[in-house]
């Protein structure tokens, strides 16, 4: 519970830091942070560099400047390196998630599981979202699935409604 809370502290203020820079840089923050909580996950080396004590936060946060510093805005680099700096890298993946729940509900998005017996086209993929976003009335990011044990039709899952 406690790390959920941090983790969320720590993407309200990249959030803030993301709007401060303008409307585009919100998703764009969104990718940075989903990138690097997944290298961090993909690859154990960086991972291990991390979260070892014998690497010195300053050789951390020298590395990730280098690494990032021509890819991501000089506020991104700096806020990882001063996650780094308190010791909370090993939480990122669970900042990568809240941040996507806070610009979810800054941008008034869900997200709807959606399962057709086959994959749809991208004409029926479109209406769908565009029948899901009336009759919900926010923005819709549909995530398909095929399943072939349904008889047909669509089973539309949002949060915990189906």
């Amino acid at each position: 519970m406690k790390n959920a809370v941090v983790a969320r502290n720590y993407a309200e203020a990249l959030l803030l830091a993301a709007e401060m820079r303008g409307a585009a840089e919100i998703e764009r923050t969104g990718h940075l942070i989903d990138a690097v909580a997944g290298a961090v996950r993909a690859d154990e080396r960086i991972a291990v560099v991390l979260e070892s004590p014998r690497v010195s936060k300053a050789t951390k946060a020298a590395l990730l400047a280098r690494a990032l510093g021509d890819l991501a805005p000089a506020e991104f680099v700096k806020f990882l390196q001063a996650v780094v700096r308190r010791g909370r890298q090993g939480l990122l993946e669970e900042m990568a998630q809240q941040y996507q729940v806070l610009v979810d509900l800054k941008l008034d998005r869900v997200h709807a599981g959606v399962t057709l017996t086959e994959e749809p086209d991208a004409r029926i993929g479109k209406l769908i979202i565009e029948r899901l976003s009336t009759a919900i009335g926010k923005d819709v990011r549909a995530h398909f699935r095929a399943d072939r044990g349904i008889l047909g039709g669509v089973v539309v899952r949002v949060g915990d409604r189906i």
